[in-house]
């Protein structure tokens, strides 16, 4: 394009999907160049059309409509396409030089119950953990769990005061809120039990062995809570991802000396601070950040400090991501401008704050219980295995007993799932049992019956799947058997996999292949509605199509697997 003026840096921006399919696949608008060179749209996307034309003559079709430039793929380029992705198990996706990254997320608080709020910071992390992994990438989970300080100490005294064995079993029912808020309670209103709880912190921080084994019982049944509520979400973490907030503690003081030496930590009304610097409050004056507090205590910047520290020299992270939602993203831009300040790590290191919006109700507000309280995660997903298993009976009330069970799982849990992950991440949403479960639009429930009914076809069929896929390279070189407007527009869609991957990848945004996906469900939903497949008495059309059927069911199983969904083979 420097042949008539423009600069790639210019120009690549401005491509993307065509918005009028019927146009092409890629369009790119011209009107913003139109006053750089001093010509019409209409001219300027002429001319670019003559002079790629023979480029692209290969591969696609190239147009000029109202300013627009139109690229449209050929369907020889297109089944050729088809069939390398057939015969590649990965659909197309390439191995990436192999990086290691630190995944923070999830992060519960011990002797707490993980409610509504944990949801999206696990299902987020856990669909990049699959990603990078998929991309070759070495992907280290970290879990950092809030298992330290002050509540400790109320905590540790509560269980003491009711004894061991009934402690346990108060913990074991997974009743975790009760036994805090019992704990708080007689916090806030018993000084004995208050001035004990702070003695009992004293101990805790300085490693007396009987406060640590109280410590590890409060964490072990924690850990067993947490694990189950995991379990049934079908994510990665367990417990060798754990690293809680006493995992840093040894590295405090050292995080303390470091930034010292560096010349940066300075004494504000008796506490250690640091000044960023672009930062200010209120008044206008520069804002710092707390590294140890007046009374000797260390804030949580501090403990992303240390776990910096920890990650670039114990486990030689290239880069850490932090999934954690938006409200903390200046706290984040501050800790990591004050590790690179400090040395801890350096402008090669991605250092990302993958924020995300809260879950809303219908009414706009945070989500919540009718008794006001937050909804309790376990209970959320009880209740989508409840309600995904009335669907399932209404649908098809052939399935029946163990495997209705497993099918109401798996297409409950991974309604919740992909409501979130469907959602650009950075954006709030509303939590809508009727939409998210529903088999209509963009839900998880309706990529799952496209799988499903894929199966069905097969099994219907009787043959060799992977015969289609060794064959079909054959079927090229037969231009008389032209290809549907449908087998087309599902061809288009297929073949955007490995880029749509990507992207995701990338921009750490799930949604992107969530919306690609639901594409691909959306365009095979016409196929099967228009084209014939086990009934075509042609064979090899019948074996073309069975071909593109195969594609999309793996593509989808694929692409859900990576979001961490899984799919029924029947529905």
């Amino acid at each position: 394009m420097g042949s008539i003026g423009v600069d790639d840096s210019d120009w690549l921006p401005l491509m993307g999907r065509a918005t009028v399919e019927d146009h092409g696949d890629i369009a790119l608008p011209c009107h913003s160049l139109a006053g750089r060179l001093r010509k019409s749209p209409n001219d300027i996307a002429e001319q670019i059309c003559l002079l790629v034309k023979d480029d692209l003559d290969p591969i696609a079709d190239i147009s000029s409509i109202s300013g627009f430039v139109n690229i449209s793929a050929k369907p020889q380029w297109l089944l050729k396409s088809i069939s390398d992705l057939l015969s590649d198990p990965r659909l197309g996706v390439e191995l990436e030089k192999s990086l290691t990254f630190a995944i923070d997320y999830s992060a519960p608080n011990v002797a707490k119950e993980m409610h509504v709020g944990h949801l999206r910071s696990t299902v987020i992390g856990d669909s990049i953990v699959r990603m990078l992994e998929f991309k070759g990438h070495r992907a280290i989970k970290e879990n950092h769990v809030g298992d330290w300080g002050t509540p400790f100490g109320m905590l540790i005294e509560h269980l003491l005061d009711l004894g061991e064995d009934q402690a346990a079993t108060d913990l074991g029912v997974g009743d975790l809120d009760s036994f805090y808020k019992q704990a708080r309670a007689k916090f806030v209103s018993d000084d004995e039990f208050a001035d004990r709880s702070r003695s009992r912190v004293v101990l805790l921080q300085g490693g007396d062995s009987e406060t640590l084994r109280l410590w590890r019982v409060l964490v072990d049944e924690s850990m067993r809570y947490f694990n189950e509520v995991y379990s049934m979400l079908g994510v990665l973490l367990t417990d060798e991802d754990i690293r809680g907030e006493s995992s840093y503690r040894d590295l405090l003081p050292e995080v303390v000396e470091r930034l010292n030496e560096a010349g940066i930590l300075e004494e504000s009304e008796g506490a250690d601070v640091v000044f960023p610097g672009g930062w200010v409050n209120r008044e206008g004056e520069p804002l710092p950040m707390i590294i140890r507090k007046a009374d000797g205590g260390y804030n949580y910047s501090t403990s992303d400090l240390a776990c910096i520290i920890d990650r670039v020299e114990r486990i030689g992270c290239d880069g850490f991501l932090y999934v954690v939602g938006t409200p903390q993203k200046q706290h984040f831009e501050m800790v990591f401008q004050v590790a690179i300040q400090a040395g801890f790590m350096n402008e090669n290191h991605q250092a990302i704050h993958v924020n995300f919006g809260s879950v809303l109700d219908t009414d706009g507000k945070v989500l919540k219980s009718r008794e006001g309280e937050v909804i309790k995660l376990h209970d959320l997903l009880d209740e989508a295995i409840r309600r995904a298993e009335n669907a399932i009976n209404e649908k098809n009330p052939d399935l029946v007993g163990e495997e209705r069970k497993k099918v109401a799982r798996t297409v409950g849990i991974g309604a919740v799932k992909y409501a979130d992950l469907s959602t650009e991440r950075t954006k709030d949403y509303v939590f809508d049992w009727e939409r998210m479960l529903s088999f209509e639009g963009n839900t998880a429930p309706y990529l799952q019956y496209a799988y499903a009914r894929i199966c069905s076809i097969f099994r219907k069929w009787g043959g060799d799947r992977e015969s289609l896929r060794e064959s079909f390279d054959t079927l090229l070189e037969d231009e008389t058997r032209m290809l549907t407007a449908e087998e087309l527009s599902l061809s288009r869609r297929l073949v955007e996999f490995p880029s749509i991957l990507d992207d995701t990848i990338s921009t750490f945004s799930p949604h992107k292949l969530c919306k690609h996906l639901h594409s691909v469900a959306s365009s095979f939903a016409s196929f099967y509605e228009n084209c014939s497949i086990l009934k075509e008495e042609d064979q090899s059309l019948s074996s073309r199509r069975l071909a593109l059927c195969d594609l999309t069911a793996r593509e989808l199983q694929l692409g859900l697997g990576i979001l961490g969904i899984d799919v029924p083979e029947r529905m």
